[in-house]
Formats: C-alpha cells, sequence, structure tokens
C-alpha cells in the first residue's frame, strides 16, 4: 500500500478548528434556510443537496485520513479563495443576500481544502463542491427574465398538444381556458426552478453512473434542460386535465402538489431512456484498471 493514514488526535488536531469555524458560520444560515427558504415549492430541493453533498464527501473521507501536502501555491490560492468567501459571507449575512451567504461555501471549504490537504484533496472532492451550487438560490435577475419567456412557451405548447387532442381550450398570453375554466400559468409554473433542480439530478446520475464515452456524457448534458422543460410542460397539461375532468379544486389542491413530485419522475425517466437510447450508439467502454500494476 502507498501512503498512511493519521492518527486519530493528530486529525481531531487538524480538522478540528476548520468543522468548528465552518459550523459557526453555516449552521445558522441552514436553521434560517429550513424555517424560510427551504419551506417554498421552489426551493425544496435545498435539503436534497445538502444530504448528497454531504454523503459525497463522506465517501471521499479518506482524502481526510492522508497526511495534508499543500505545496506553496495551492496554499496561496487557497488562502485567497478563503478570504473571498469569508468576505461575501460576510456581506451577504450582513445585507440579507442569500447568493452571497450561502454560496460562499464554497470557495470557503475550497480555500480550506487546499491549505490543508492540497489539490489532491480539492480534485477528490470535485464534485462535491461543484453540486454544493445548487443549493444557491438563483439570483432575481436570472428568474425574471427567465420567466416570462418559458410561461409563454410552456402556455403555447400546451394549448397546441392539448386542442390537436380534442379539448376545448384557448389560450391568451399565459390564461388558458379549458371548457368553464380559466387557468393561469403562474411564475411557479414557469418551471425555472425545477429545471434547475432537475438540472441537479441529472448531473448527479451522470456522475454516479460513470459513462466512459464523453459523447455520450456531452449529450446527456446537453438533454438536461429540454428533459426539464418537456418534463414541466407534462405537469401543466397534467393540471389542466385534471382541472377540466375533477374541478378547480382538484386542480388546485392535493394534486397540484402531487404534480411536482411527478415533475421529478417523469423527468427522470425521460433522462434514463434518453441515456439507454445513446447506449446503443456510443456503448460504454470497460473502465481502465486503476492503482499501480505489477508487485
Amino acid at each position: 500500500m502507498t501512503g498512511q493514514t493519521l492518527a486519530a488526535p493528530r486529525l481531531l488536531a487538524i480538522w478540528w478548528p476548520v468543522l468548528a469555524g465552518l459550523l459557526a458560520l453555516y449552521l445558522p444560515t441552514y436553521w434560517m434556510l429550513a424555517h424560510g427558504l427551504w419551506n417554498s415549492e421552489e426551493q425544496a430541493h435545498g435539503p436534497i443537496v445538502l444530504a448528497v453533498t454531504l454523503y459525497l464527501i463522506w465517501q471521499k473521507r479518506t482524502v481526510f485520513l492522508q497526511p495534508g501536502n499543500p505545496a506553496r501555491g495551492p496554499a496561496t490560492s487557497g488562502w485567497a479563495l478563503l478570504i473571498i468567501g469569508l468576505l461575501l459571507y460576510a456581506l451577504g449575512r450582513s445585507q440579507d443576500i442569500l447568493l452571497f451567504e450561502v454560496g460562499s461555501q464554497v470557495p470557503v471549504i475550497l480555500g480550506a481544502l487546499l491549505i490543508t490537504q492540497g489539490t489532491q484533496a480539492a480534485r477528490a472532492l470535485w464534485f462535491a463542491l461543484f453540486f454544493l451550487l445548487f443549493m444557491v438560490p438563483l439570483p432575481g435577475f436570472l428568474v425574471d427574465a427567465a420567466t416570462g419567456p418559458l410561461k409563454q412557451y410552456i402556455s403555447i405548447i400546451a394549448e397546441n398538444v392539448l386542442y390537436a387532442a380534442g379539448y376545448p381550450i384557448a389560450r391568451s398570453g399565459v390564461m388558458l381556458t379549458v371548457g368553464p375554466y380559466q387557468l393561469l400559468v403562474a411564475d411557479a409554473c414557469s418551471g425555472l426552478h425545477s429545471m434547475f433542480s432537475l438540472s441537479a439530478m441529472g448531473l448527479l446520475y451522470l456522475y454516479l453512473m460513470r459513462r466512459t464515452s464523453p459523447t455520450r456524457n456531452l449529450l446527456l448534458i446537453a438533454a438536461i434542460l429540454p428533459i426539464a422543460f418537456a418534463a414541466n410542460v407534462v405537469r401543466v397539461m397534467l393540471l389542466i386535465l385534471v382541472t377540466y375532468h375533477l374541478g378547480d379544486e382538484a386542480g388546485q389542491g392535493f394534486l397540484h402538489g402531487f404534480a411536482g413530485i411527478l415533475l421529478f419522475v417523469v423527468g427522470l425517466l425521460f433522462l434514463f431512456v434518453v441515456d439507454w437510447a445513446l447506449g446503443f450508439l456510443f456503448p460504454d467502454r470497460p473502465h481502465q484498471p486503476t492503482g499501480p500494476q505489477g508487485t
């Protein structure tokens, strides 16, 4: 075997200040999110992202048991990232800017890794840190710019598909009239946040599957957003059909929330089907063995 592991006392001496600092910074942030933003439908994926990130870090826990060997360059970069992250946190916390407060986790943790363990640890945990970005709330200007066009496209597609299926549906802007009911495609139905969270799940799927075909991976990445959009169109059409057949109370009640769960199921099924189809065109190569060869 190569390398060695650190004894528990030395390991604690290295990492307890880092862990204590991270907990002091971000436990209040998580508490605030758990009692606020994470209770909304748009940000309900936040706890899942955090739990998956912690699991991914736990999978790579042996990184923290190895003696650190940070070179001067990575250590200097680490201090720069740590300072930038702390400044972002201070600005976000003091000015109530969640984009900065939550987003500061990535440079803070990456900086701490580079300072204590070097680039090897950062490479081992790159996806966990990248995945943590999906916990950051989308900036308001992006939400405002994308919501209107998305609602318009969803309304047009839903109207055309259901009209072709024989339903008495008409559209005025983002207002859909089906039978005696009028339904407004609201901001929450634009699917922007759903596309964001489904993108997170799609990239996690790719990471876990570890496909060896670069073309297959690139095509799957390119398909994630269209799949998320298509899944949201299915969700909106389902709500229209539920309202038409079962009444407005059913469309706006329990089934409305259930449609959000269905969105993820449909999106993931679409992704699995696309991945399966691409497998015929771009099959995986056998994984190359890792580790030292010979004796």
